[in-house]
């Protein structure tokens, strides 16, 4: 679609808590915000979307084009998204379907929009379904009333995530295994993409931590100088570890099973470490920050 037809829902959706009128009245409707694959710049879009379960689901369609569309391939560069759907907004982790999944999604996907099934007619490429799986807490759910309370938070989504990546690698392992020689797991694109978001995730928190939290904490309790410089040094030997995970990752299909396991338990070791300790430092010191913060 047009840019400045996209642009014109935008407005209207986000004007009127998701309604909009036209050809998209009554649809199910959401903006899905990316960051660029190689703009890293963020780009909104509105797409129809199914309910499974939890997760929404948005069809890659292009209108039967032969290329993707760009939103998609922004989403395998950079798996963590923004959904927009009625009055909220939230985090979430874009997974693309593989293989016997995607076959029931795109058929729960036509069902619901017929439109699609002829869409897949006029291309050679298999339009892809993509799950939205949320990555916050629920919109009911209580907020943080501190910063303590916050890292707790974050922390607990870290290691949720990473427990999840070493699940899913063990799933995508035994899949190869029983696949035989040359037959493509259908669990890649998923470990891919989770490994990807935890990593992404990880970075932003530990930058927003350098940048922002550790220089005022210094400021405010000098005696968690310390702490903090162990802290740093320890965001630098973590971001190795995930750069030799991601390059690891990159030849996923190939990979030695036992090698790709080893690597993962080593970062989960010493990330658990490293959460351990700073929650032991820092907690007692957050908790004396309000959310949202008190008036000056």
């Amino acid at each position: 679609m047009p840019s400045s037809f996209n642009d014109a829902i935008i407005e209207e959706f986000r004007a009127n808590g998701g309604r909009v009128g036209g050809p998209f009245e009554g649809g199910d409707l959401l903006l899905l915000t990316t960051t660029g694959a190689r703009s890293g710049r963020e780009h909104t879009v509105p797409l129809g979307y199914v309910r499974d379960g939890a997760d929404l689901l948005v069809v890659g369609s292009a209108g039967g084009s032969d290329r993707h569309p760009a939103w998609y391939r922004n989403l395998l560069a950079h798996p963590m998204v923004r959904v927009e759907i009625g009055a909220e907004t939230y985090g979430a982790i874009a997974v693309p379907a593989e293989g016997a999944r995607r076959e029931a999604l795109f058929t729960k996907a036509v069902e619901a929009a017929p439109g699609y099934a002829d869409y897949q007619k006029q291309t050679s490429r298999t339009i892809p379904v993509v799950m939205l799986q949320r990555s916050e807490p629920e919109a009911d759910a209580p907020p943080p009333a501190d910063l303590a309370g916050k890292l707790l938070e974050v922390h607990t989504w870290l290691r949720s995530q990473l427990q999840h990546v070493r699940a899913e690698a063990d799933a995508y392992f035994s899949d190869r295994e029983r696949g035989g020689p040359g037959a493509p797991p259908a669990l890649g694109l998923q470990l891919r993409q989770h490994c990807l978001a935890f990593c992404e995730s990880l970075k932003f928190h530990h930058t927003s931590e350098d940048d922002h939290l550790f220089p005022a904490l210094e400021s405010h309790h000098p005696r968690l100088r310390e702490a903090l410089a162990r802290l740093r040094e320890e965001h630098v030997t973590v971001a190795r570890i995930q750069a030799e995970l991601l390059a690891l990752l990159e030849g996923v299909s190939t990979a030695d099973p036992e090698r790709f396991r080893a690597e993962l338990k080593r970062m989960s070791e010493e990330l658990q470490a490293h959460l351990d300790y700073e929650e032991e430092s820092l907690l007692p010191a957050l908790a004396e920050i309000p959310l949202p913060p008190a008036p000056a």
